[in-house]
């Protein structure tokens, strides 16, 4: 847990930054937290707690008590929520799996989820167990939510402890082979072995058998498990999960599942909203549970990114004279009414979209569009098409532009998928390439299985590979498909419905640097409207507010662009020169103007990216300020390279580096910005001797000297040598405060600051006792020893002698007591620290040292500390 006040975030040993989480607990427990942060504690609690060496702090709480308590933090909400025992243990227990050797840990949407599952199906009700419909939506972790319900019911005991369910099973159902495939090694990944059945007869063999425990299938196998005479399986111990339930939850293959399974517990599980004419229908299986887990949620709780829309529009030029031509003499075995329905089925418009030139210019646009934008960063794009012969068609024209990679990813040429269409497709050109894909990779599963890998995890430079920079698809990865650096997805194809839902959500996944997934729309998918969530208005069967938050129209974004350049420039307000480069570095020596600088240039050239992707962008704003808004990014960019060399910053930047550096290479000239770190090694004459030189200014090089000086004090010596670091450390930061203060010079600035590093590079200037030569370790106990020593008051005694002797001691029973892995021993230093703490009794009775506990603990962590890093 990493908590504050104000926040608090939890996450398993080794979750990247970005997936660390807030819990959310329900308001109706309000006051019970705060009955138990304000409970008064017993007067024998307050006497072992505050004995000794806490003594100093109980005065603090004694008064926050007697005002009358103090209101909730968000600390108290999440030890509260994750650390009371009863909930730590359940979360330890049934809510952590290993998805492919990563620990996970529930979110609250799935753990309140699961547990109210529980609560619904320990109760039988005329031989049945309540099932429903869960909705969280996509990219918030659906399959792990299956995963932890399936773990949650083979661990359920009842009140005696014994297993809840007599032959349970759990059937995991889908309607895709591939989403059966990927739900399977899902399960796999997270320690649970389920039997994936091959056929209608050998998943009919699994539900009566004994051996399988978790099952996972295709919703059509049923079919044939229904057509098998005289097959049921009457147990109230089934539990059947059904994957996306939107597709499956409600037709004709479910109530064959009913039908084989009559006392079976249905759970669906959807990530897309779910429609009005079905809710009835989910009230009939239970209705929903809570609780539900909308993308409004999903993107305050930063578990998603965000998604821009744009509509781009393709110039057509249609001949109509020679479209008339051609359909007259294409269907002139047609009669009439023939004809005229043929003509309200397939609009003039979808027919285009299938045409080479349409299709050479949204490819050229794409082709550009990506270039300008994520070519040569982490990120993927995904291009899907209305035909496979299209898609074939899209890859040759990528390939003859040269601009990006893509490789096609389409089902067998002989199955029907997609809008109904009464033209053959042109068997030839599709037959063709899936033979050319089969000598290639062998079998569809190995092409399909190649190609997906080669998109989320390979290098676009490392030919062999043949890693695409965009995948073009026309119904394969639409749904169910996990690429976190997917992160723009074109829409050369009419989708609708749950598909369209589905299809966005590919790129709304977490990925270190991707601040927000785009919608590239050339086919009017959505509709241009000026609020973002009305852009599924014309989609009557959704109620509205199960759609808010979908998407934000680019525009929107675009619209901040104004204001995050205004902010960054009122930092510098007070600047009479806007030309004099130095005065705004040293306005930015101050670390927390420094910070908000940083803050603010990153908000400022996030909102240009999005900008300068967006076609609108060029048409509402004047060149001219275009030109303004990229000098100031070139502008300021440089200068933020600039103060961190000049005050040895080591922020790390990566989390949204690329995206900027993309933006910089793409639109300044490269040339004159130099890709600088802020750290330089001062014990490296040549380094150190060239980054001073590059300074511009006696102030310039001697904070570069002073600021680096301060961090390799910091990063080196504040743990190997706490004494020697405050010491140098304080020298370096009055000859800074008396150069902003005005009373030195810059020339003295920097002749002192070159005469501290100078000390600290060749460990000159200490004040090292004879006693203590050569022993380097010893040397740094003596420092943090004798720091306290001097704080203290003394009955005639030589604080430096006691240091002294203080400091071999303790070298002494640390070496002596050393063994391997020893810091990570907790007995081991236990039994350092007593023998540690006895010596200074004896001391302080002996010499008259009149250490109190404070300073004990301080003795005594400070040189553990120095042991850990210096003695391991």
């Amino acid at each position: 847990m990493a908590v504050s006040k104000n926040d608090a975030k939890y996450a398993t040993v080794g979750t990247p930054e970005n997936f660390w989480a807030r819990w959310k607990e329900s308001g109706e427990r309000e006051t019970e937290l705060r009955e138990l942060i304000n409970r008064p504690l017993p007067a024998s609690a307050k006497e072992r707690l505050f004995k000794d060496r806490f003594s100093y702090i109980q005065e603090f709480f004694d008064k926050l008590e007697t005002n009358g308590g103090r209101e909730i933090t968000a600390q108290d909400w999440a030890l509260w929520s994750l650390c009371r025992p009863a909930r730590m243990l359940e979360l330890s227990y049934r809510y952590v799996v290993f998805d492919a050797g990563e620990k996970k840990i529930a979110r609250y949407q799935q753990y309140f989820t699961v547990r109210n599952i529980l609560k619904r199906i320990r109760k039988l009700q005329d031989g049945r167990r309540a099932g429903g419909v869960v909705w969280h939506t996509q990219g918030s972790g659906k399959s792990l939510t299956m995963v932890m319900l399936a773990k949650a019911i083979a661990l359920d005991r009842d009140g005696i402890g014994t297993q809840a369910w007599d032959d349970y099973k759990i059937v995991l159902v889908t309607d895709r082979v591939d989403l059966d495939d990927q739900i399977h090694r899902t399960f796999r990944h997270c320690g649970i072995e389920p039997e994936q059945a091959t056929t209608g007869a050998n998943l009919a063999e699994m539900l009566q058998g004994k051996r399988q425990r978790v099952i996972t299938t295709v919703v059509n196998k049923f079919e044939a498990v229904a057509a098998r005479t005289g097959f049921r399986c009457d147990s109230s111990n089934v539990f059947v999960l059904v994957d996306e339930g939107h597709r499956t939850q409600y037709g004709s293959m479910h109530a064959r599942m009913r039908k084989s399974l009559p006392n079976a517990c249905f759970i669906a599980f959807t990530g897309t909203p779910v429609m009005k004419k079905d809710k009835n229908t989910v009230e009939k299986f239970g209705g929903m549970i809570k609780p539900t887990y909308t993308i409004r949620d999903a993107v305050a709780d930063e578990a998603v990114v965000p998604l821009l829309y744009e509509g781009r529009h393709v110039s057509q030029r249609v001949d109509q004279a020679s479209i008339d031509e051609w359909f007259d003499r294409y269907t002139a075995e047609l009669n009439e009414h023939q004809r005229a329905d043929l003509k309200r089925k397939f609009a003039s418009t979808e027919m285009l979209f299938r045409a080479e030139p349409v299709v050479r210019a949204i490819a050229w646009d794409v082709s550009e569009h990506f270039r300008k934008n994520w070519k040569g960063t982490p990120f993927k794009g995904q291009l899907v098409a209305p035909r496979k012969e299209t898609a074939i068609l899209y890859k040759s024209l990528f390939d003859e532009f040269g601009i990006v990679k893509t490789q096609v990813l389409i089902s067998q040429p002989d199955e029907r998928e997609g809008e109904e269409d009464v033209y053959k497709e042109n068997s030839d050109k599709v037959i063709r390439f899936w033979k050319l894909m089969m000598d290639r990779y062998g079998t569809p599963k190995e092409y399909e299985r190649q190609l997906i890998n080669a998109f989320k995890f390979g290098d676009p430079n490392d030919e062999q590979l043949a890693a695409p920079e965009i995948i073009i698809v026309v119904d394969k990865l639409l749904t169910g498909f996990d690429c976190p650096r997917d992160t723009v997805l074109y829409l050369a194809r009419l989708l609708r419905e749950h598909t369209l839902l589905q299809a966005i959500a590919r790129v709304n996944r977490l990925y270190e640097g991707k601040d927000f997934g785009y919608i590239i729309d050339y086919r009017g998918v959505l509709p241009q409207l000026d609020q973002a969530l009305d852009f599924y208005s014309s989609l009557p069967d959704f109620d509205y507010k199960d759609l808010e938050g979908t998407v934000t129209n680019i525009a929107d974004v675009i619209d901040k662009l104004p204001q995050t350049h205004s902010a960054i420039w009122d930092i510098f307000k007070g600047i009479k020169n806007k030309r004099d480069v130095e005065a705004y570095e040293l306005l930015l020596a101050d670390d927390a103007l420094r910070v908000q600088f940083y803050d603010r240039f990153r908000d400022f050239a996030r909102a240009l990216a999005v900008a300068m992707s967006s076609e609108s962008f060029f048409e509402k704003v004047s060149e001219e300020k275009n030109e303004e808004y990229k000098r100031d990014l070139k502008f300021f960019g440089a200068l933020r390279l600039s103060v961190r060399r000049r005050y040895a910053e080591v922020i790390d930047f990566s989390e949204y580096e690329p995206k900027i550096k993309k933006l910089l290479d793409t639109y300044i000239a490269t040339d004159e910005v130099q890709n600088i770190t802020g750290a330089i090694d001062i014990f490296n004459k040549e380094a150190r001797s060239q980054a001073i030189e590059e300074a511009h200014g006696e102030a310039a090089k001697a904070d570069t000297i002073a600021h680096n000086t301060k961090r390799v004090l910091r990063e080196k010596w504040q743990r190997e040598d706490p004494a020697f670091y405050k010491k140098f450390s304080r020298m370096l930061q009055e000859v800074i405060d008396a150069f902003r203060a005005q009373r030195m010079e810059a020339a003295e600035y920097l002749l002192r600051a070159t005469e501290i590093m100078n000390a600290v590079v060749t460990r000159t200037g200490d004040d090292i006792p004879v006693d203590l030569a050569g022993k380097e370790v010893a040397v740094a106990y003596y420092g943090s020893i004798k720091d306290v020593f001097d704080r203290i008051p003394k009955d005639k005694c030589d604080a430096r002698q006691l240091a002294v002797e203080t400091a071999l001691a303790f070298d002494r029973i640390i070496n002596t007591r050393r063994i391997v892995n020893w810091t990570t021993n907790p007995d081991i230093q236990n039994r350092m620290r007593q023998e540690m703490e006895d010596f200074l009794f004896e001391l302080k009775g002996r010499a008259g040292v009149n250490l109190q506990f404070k300073e004990i603990d301080t003795i005594l962590d400070e040189c553990l500390d120095i042991a850990r890093v210096r003695r391991p």
